[in-house]
């Protein structure tokens, strides 16, 4: 049934006055000194290590993961984790790596980083370019897939669930960072309670069904009855593998999908350019342990949904149903409307809990972006703290706005939401990772040779995108980096595989960035280069041990899999 009971309202609205006490509670202790630009946008030296880890995880986790990824669960299993389980690991190479240069040369937005080590042009595209990424692609898709799945469980009307999560989001934005870091720590909390009742409740169903009890029993029933849905790497054969194509999850393509996420986006570095290193380091280590769990809240469900649907189980099939035929983010949704009152209503908050955050993280990235890289650079260098605050405040509302008018004419809902991201972030990654990677550790990289990356990298992948129409690419099948897929009209193609693809525009950019930055710099170091040296990258004794525990749990979780 597509409601809420009366229950299941009472356990929202207490999670929601949890969230709101404690939001304001925050921010009314927050009030006690000045508020400057730093404190609203960074949280400056206000954050502790789990709040920074909690918060990270409540910004990446939303509709997108547990509507989406779920789907990807029933459709093809165990090995869309990839994006999770290598994400905890990238984690990892970004505490080591990436914050210690942010923090050392002072660094509090991804503009800013292009500005210091290139030129205000380079910088000015950029915040540009991220502005409207933000706003049109994320803030738009988190919103409208979030509505999507809020009403398919409750049946409020769709545009209400769009103004009631952009108002929710709003209120806690508008406390600033602060605010956000610490309610995302209550966000984590529901999340995960909430996303393991559901998976607890799907594993219970399973068992149930083959006359057992127990979620070990639930689980040990769904691995044997869905053997083909727990394999990470998938072979040339499988009908999934442009999605995931093999080995490339491992040693290509999904490390420039991950580091570009988790090292060169504003929206998930803004939490830890605000603390020390120690504690952003520590924040990061937490948000990689917690992403281990992920993969147990967002596909275990969808396998289970899977067995469910292939046993027939109660009225699994006519609801997995859209427009006559099978559509598999409809599992979660589904499986949460089996949910007895009031456990529903826990599993609901987790959901709201997923998207709030959300949209609250990508609304602050954006009025961080705006005001102290266009506004206060280009509209109103005089601006003072007060100022910046109150324009970041009004930014945060228009976008909001723009993301409601927008979002329903954007078709999200036949793409799929995890796709939708994917295919347009992935133009533009392997370009931006390049130039930032060659702007860390290599002095001699040129403002020209970033501008190749940025434009050069998005006509490199939309090239590679549309080869195939009037290409034969069979000579690549034998390598692995094509394959033969029917097209609508009834005829077959070699396509690149989105990975691939985004790992072979990665390795070009990288190379004529080399090439163009020797040529124009041929008399020794590029003067701005950043402050870099090998002591930044030395770890405590602790955080070496929670990272050799990461890393090997994952190397256990490939090889079991496998």
């Amino acid at each position: 049934m597509n409601s809420l009971g009366t229950y299941d309202y009472v356990v929202f609205i207490v999670y929601f006055l949890i969230v709101a006490t404690y939001g304001y509670m925050v921010y009314h202790k927050k009030k006690s000194h000045a508020e400057n630009s730093k404190d609203f946008f960074l949280a400056k030296d206000s954050l502790t290590w789990w709040a920074i880890g909690a918060s990270l995880i409540a910004s990446n986790i939303s509709a997108e993961q547990f509507i989406g990824m779920s789907g990807s669960g029933f459709s093809m299993g165990l090995a869309i984790a990839t994006y999770e389980w290598m994400a905890a690991a990238t984690l990892i190479i970004v505490a080591v790596f990436f914050i210690p240069v942010y923090l050392k040369n002072k660094i509090y937005t991804m503009p800013q980083f292009l500005g210091q080590r290139y030129n205000s042009t380079v910088a000015m595209i950029m915040a540009i370019f991220w502005l409207l990424l933000y706003v049109v692609v994320n803030l738009t898709s988190i919103l409208y897939l979030g509505a999507l799945a809020i009403n398919s469980i409750s049946g409020i009307n769709l545009t209400a669930c769009m103004y009631i999560l952009s108002i929710f989001a709003v209120l806690i934005t508008l406390g600033g960072m602060k605010v956000i870091g610490y309610t995302d720590v209550i966000q984590v909390f529901f999340l995960i309670l909430g996303g393991l009742a559901t998976t607890y409740l799907a594993l219970q169903l399973v068992a149930t069904h083959f006359g057992s009890s127990g979620v070990l029993n639930g689980l040990h029933i769904i691995t044997d009855r869905a053997s083909d849905h727990f394999h990470m790497i998938f072979k040339k054969e499988n009908p999934h593998y442009m999605d995931l194509p093999g080995l490339s999850v491992l040693i290509g393509g999904m490390w420039i999908v991950n580091l570009n996420y988790w090292g060169c986006n504003q929206y998930i570095t803004q939490r830890a350019l605000g603390a020390d290193l120690k504690t952003a380091r520590s924040g990061l280590l937490f948000a990689a342990f917690l992403k281990l769990l992920m993969p147990l809240i967002v596909v275990i469900p969808g396998i289970a949904a899977f067995v469910l649907y292939k046993e027939g189980f109660g009225n699994f099939h006519d609801a997995m149903q859209k427009g006559g035929s099978l559509n598999p983010d409809s599992a979660y949704p589904v499986l949460l409307n089996l949910l007895p009152e009031g456990l529903k209503g826990v599993s609901f908050a987790a959901l709201a809990a997923a998207i709030v955050a959300s949209l609250a993280g990508k609304a602050n990235s954006i009025a961080t972006i705006f005001t102290l890289d266009v506004y206060k650079k280009v509209i109103n260098k005089d601006a003072d703290e007060n100022r910046q605050v109150i324009v970041g405040r009004i930014t945060v509302i228009t976008a909001m706005l723009i993301a409601i008018i927008i979002a329903p004419h954007l078709g999200m809902d036949k793409k799929g939401g995890f796709q939708f991201i994917q295919e347009y972030t992935g133009f533009v990654s392997p370009g931006i990772f390049a130039m930032f990677i060659l702007g860390f550790f290599w002095k001699r990289t040129t403002s020209n040779a970033a501008l190749f990356a940025t434009i050069g990298g998005f006509l490199l992948s939309v090239f590679f995108k549309v080869l195939p129409s009037f290409a034969n690419l069979e000579w690549l099948s034998p390598f692995g980096f094509s394959k033969l897929v029917d097209q609508t009209d009834g005829s077959k193609v070699f396509e690149i595989p989105f990975i691939d693809r985004m790992g072979i525009v990665f390795v070009m950019c990288v190379i004529a960035m080399f090439i163009i930055s020797k040529f124009e710099n041929r008399n020794g170091i590029n003067p701005k280069g950043l402050d870099v040296d090998r002591s930044m990258f030395k770890t405590s004794n602790g955080f070496a041990a929670g990272a050799l525990i990461i890393i090997g749990v994952i190397v256990a979780l490939y090889t079991i899999f496998w």
